[in-house]
């Protein structure tokens, strides 16, 4: 059984890996698109939030697929259908059918709430913020390795980048339809395809603690994607002269560096994303309870205590982002930047190693709200960043007047010391037998 786990989880993580990479490989090569087609920076943020388009939706309803009909069967799906569509834009030459080619190839995201559905079917509860830890950690590191290394393959040949990431997608989806199981048992998958009906998915979208979280992923992940998508323009418009004097002059060449900095926030946020699992497993483990009003003594309080803390990291972050901007240091932002990143994977993974505990009869369901819905955060942030008159300050303009609030309900929704199940909207008109 052990071994077996491990493969699923292994699968599970190799293709949304892949994803990933299809998912931002947009971003990676936004300089030389943008120069290509003559883009202006409004345009650019356009560009950059259209990858988060589909994702709300998306992955709603790929949760609801995955405890339908399996993690196995829906993730090759996503896989064939964005692998055959990343295939037909690298022939494309007309813009406007790029950028609906494009938006649909960002579909592959939301094969996350898939994943963590999979994961989440074969690991214990004392071993999924972990599990899920190593499972989204390694597979958003796919944002970074895009970045960094898909310009300096490819050069300014973002098709070839495009045909060869689709090709590769069908490839992993055969794999993952031969060896993927949706479970450890078949009443665990019995369980979670009977739950998944309109009212187990009202139940949760109702709940006060999964609202927070959804808010709490929206100020972690939600910000991760939207950077993924927004940074190589940014560096490439907000520190032009300070790569210029680096030795990039070339349109390549600022695309590569653009891209080198952008993924020190991927690569960031993603590696540390399993060890923000571990830490999630600590506090439980030690039973830490260090914040003022959220509850101590439900029995997976730690956890919510160590998302608390991510969430006040992530905001005072933002905050340094804009400074350093303001102060025109390139290396003050690239710094600022890597701390971001952490404090994104403490929130990240401190959300995840909560799902699945609060919601184990629906684990998918739970997922895309989540997972899903948060996204929609990261469609309004690089248009926020594009917005201003200085390109900086739009960082300390979302930690203001979106963080804080979100923080504060996380804190209000968390302080229950019952079951969050008992909290939430229409509770009586959806009560299960939960007990």
């Amino acid at each position: 059984m052990s071994t077996h786990k491990v493969e699923q989880l292994l699968i599970a993580t190799v293709g949304f890996f892949w994803c990933f990479l299809m998912w931002f490989s947009t971003a990676a090569f936004s300089p030389s698109i943008a120069a290509h087609y003559h883009l202006n920076i409004k345009e650019l943020g356009l560009l950059a939030s259209s990858a988060i388009w589909m994702a709300p939706i998306g992955r709603i309803a790929a949760g609801w697929a995955a405890d339908r009909f399996g993690a196995p069967k829906t993730f090759t799906v996503i896989l064939l259908a964005c692998g055959l569509v990343s295939i037909s834009s690298a022939y494309t030459t007309n813009y406007e059918l790029l950028f609906a080619e494009r938006i649909f190839v960002a579909i592959a995201g939301v094969s996350f709430v898939v994943g963590i559905q999979h994961v989440a079917q074969w690991f214990d509860a004392h071993e999924i913020g972990t599990a899920e830890g190593l499972y989204a950690g390694t597979g958003n590191v796919g944002a970074g390795v895009g970045a960094l290394l898909l310009p300096r393959i490819f050069g300014l040949n973002y098709q070839g980048a495009f045909l060869w990431l689709g090709v590769f997608a069908i490839v992993i989806a055969v794999w993952y339809l031969l060896r993927g199981q949706s479970a450890r048992t078949a009443h665990l998958q019995q369980l979670a395809r009977s739950r998944s009906d309109l009212r187990g998915t009202l139940f949760v979208w109702s709940r006060y603690i999964a609202i927070a979280l959804m808010l709490a992923y929206a100020m972690s992940f939600g910000l991760e994607i939207a950077m993924n998508a927004w940074l190589p323009g940014y560096f490439t418009r907000g520190f032009h002269d300070a790569i210029l004097a680096l030795g990039f002059t070339s349109v390549a060449g600022v695309q590569i560096a653009a891209g080198t900095f952008a993924a020190v926030q991927s690569f960031a946020a993603s590696l540390f994303r399993p060890f923000s699992g571990f830490m999630s497993d600590l506090f439980q483990r030690k039973n830490w309870t260090p914040l003022p009003v959220i509850a101590k003594s439900l029995p997976y309080a730690p956890r919510l205590h160590w998302l608390g803390i991510a969430l006040l990291l992530i905001a005072m972050t933002m905050g340094g982002l804009t400074v350093a901007g303001m102060a025109g240091s390139l290396h003050l932002s690239v710094v600022v930047l890597v701390a971001l990143g952490v404090a994104i994977s403490f929130g990240t993974g401190g959300t995840f190693a909560l799902v699945p505990l609060l919601f184990p009869d629906r684990p998918g369901t739970a997922a895309g709200f989540i997972g899903g819905v948060s996204t929609a955060a990261a469609i309004a942030y690089p248009l926020i960043f594009a917005g201003g008159s200085n390109i900086h300050v739009g960082y300390a303009y979302v930690a203001l007047f979106l963080f804080l609030p979100f923080v504060l309900f996380y804190f209000w929704a968390a302080r229950y010391e019952r079951h969050p199940e008992e909290h939430g909207f229409l509770t009586s008109a959806l009560a299960f037998d939960e007990a």
